[in-house]
């Protein structure tokens, strides 16, 4: 029964209290949480652990021992690991700066082409072939005999088109030959010689498999009053029954093409290639003069480049790489260089600025971000490099072509030191976070525009 108010009226009864409503917002946050914990666990388990792990193991020994920052000592103090360092300095610097450098260049060239998207295609077509491949691939390339590798009979053909080598690289007298030896590597006659008798200038230390392919049958000269003739042979011959010392025979070879100089008071007065048949002539200004063959028929053959040795074999696997991340580079710049509004570069043109002004004063600040992006991607990239350090470099070069994840794998797995392979670890880790945090601040600034 309703109660009475004061004035005799009854009153209602008050309604129930709603029930608070669950937070919107809570709900979400629980949701995000839900469905971010697989990611959460799996990027605990496989980067936050190993991270954790590996600055707590890097302050103990190979045996397991407490040593607090002697690993970290280690580092900068043991001659491979300072190589290691020294060739990621190496490498953080040249790769990054040739890829974005050669990868600009492409980019804005290929614009300028018809065929410019198949060239595209070919420079980009190497980041479908794995390290490993490419690391195979530039070992054969980097092969130091030029019947294989490429790179050397490039510059074996190169070099033999201004300066031949000579056919006969091991030939000397014998000890009872009219030659001795002479400076600079030449032999030359022991006394003077006059016209009218041939001279007989043997030689021997050429394999017969080795003797040029035009080579003859070697001849005695004939004698003629009026100039200084001669023989110039290979005086050797195999088996039984040698022949005549210091005189030609049927199974001995003439030396074709080799070059004869006759010298009087240390100047050359005349010269002559010999024949097939090793034969040579000489005007009569010879006459009285001592014969020398120069050391240019001597030199040794030109075998290239030893792309694998000490001192070459960083510049030589940074070449690989180039072949492989150029393409990278180039894609990422091109579509940069699209959105490069045309109206600008027309508009300096009209004010009669040449294409490097343009390209310089224009395209690369425009480009800069894309540039920053592409620099610090390969940055942080060749921090890392392993694969083709460790397929091209040879045994014998791979202390010189080191580098801080090759050697990690070296500590942890051949030296079983995972004491210093965690220090290694924790620093390419302190290496990488200032790249890093320059591209999360570019990012940044970038949103805010």
């Amino acid at each position: 029964m309703a109660s009475a108010n004061a004035g005799g009226a009854p009153s209602a009864a008050l309604p129930p209290a709603p029930k608070p409503r669950k937070s919107v917002t809570g709900t979400r946050k629980g949701m995000a949480v839900l469905f971010l914990a697989p990611a959460l666990v799996l990027l605990g388990a496989l980067v936050l652990y190993p991270i954790g792990y590996s600055v707590f193991r890097s302050f103990f020994d190979k045996s397991g021992d407490f040593t607090a920052f002697g690993n970290y000592k280690t580092l900068f103090t043991d001659d491979t690991i300072l190589t290691a360092i020294k060739n990621n300095a190496i490498w953080v610097v040249v790769a990054p700066t040739l890829s974005t450098g050669l990868g600009l260049i492409f980019a804005v060239l290929t614009e300028r082409i018809r065929w410019g998207t198949a060239f595209k295609l070919v420079i980009f077509m190497p980041m479908a072939i794995s390290m490993l491949a490419a690391g195979i691939i530039f070992r054969l390339v980097y092969e130091s005999d030029p019947d294989r590798g490429v790179a050397n009979a490039i510059a074996v053909t190169a070099h033999d088109t201004f300066a031949e080598s000579s056919a006969f690289p091991q030939a000397h007298p014998s000890t009872e030959s009219p030659l001795k030896s002479a400076s600079g590597g030449a032999f030359i006659t022991r006394k003077p010689v006059s016209a009218g008798t041939p001279v007989m200038l043997p030689l021997t230390g050429v394999a017969p498999d080795s003797m040029p392919d035009d080579a003859k049958s070697a001849a005695a000269a004939k004698p003629d009053p009026d100039k200084v003739t001669g023989t110039a042979w290979q005086d050797f011959t195999r088996g039984k029954g040698r022949g005549e010392m210091n005189a030609p025979d049927k199974a001995e070879f003439g030396y074709p093409g080799i070059k004869v100089e006759a010298v009087k008071n240390g100047k050359v007065v005349a010269s002559a290639e010999a024949a097939a048949d090793g034969t040579f002539a000489l005007p009569k200004e010879a006459d009285g003069a001592q014969l020398r063959f120069p050391a240019s028929n001597f030199r040794e053959p030109y075998n290239g480049v030893d792309w694998l040795g000490p001192s070459l074999i960083t510049p030589a696997v940074i070449g690989s790489y180039l072949w492989i991340w150029v393409g990278f580079a180039m894609v990422l710049i091109a579509a940069g260089l699209a959105s490069v509004p045309r109206e600008l570069l027309e508009a300096a043109r009209v004010d009669g600025a040449n294409e490097w002004q343009v390209f310089r004063r224009i395209t690369v600040p425009i480009l800069a971000p894309v540039l920053a992006v592409v620099t610090v991607t390969l940055m942080i990239n060749v921090l890392k490099i392993f694969d083709l350090i460790f397929i091209i470099a040879p045994n014998s070069s791979k202390d010189d072509a080191n580098v801080l994840a090759l050697q990690l794998y070296n500590s942890a797995f051949l030296d079983e030191d995972s004491g210093v392979a965690s220090a290694i670890a924790v620093l390419l880790f302190l290496l990488v976070i200032p790249v890093m945090l320059f591209n999360v601040r570019r990012l940044r600034r970038e949103a805010r525009r």
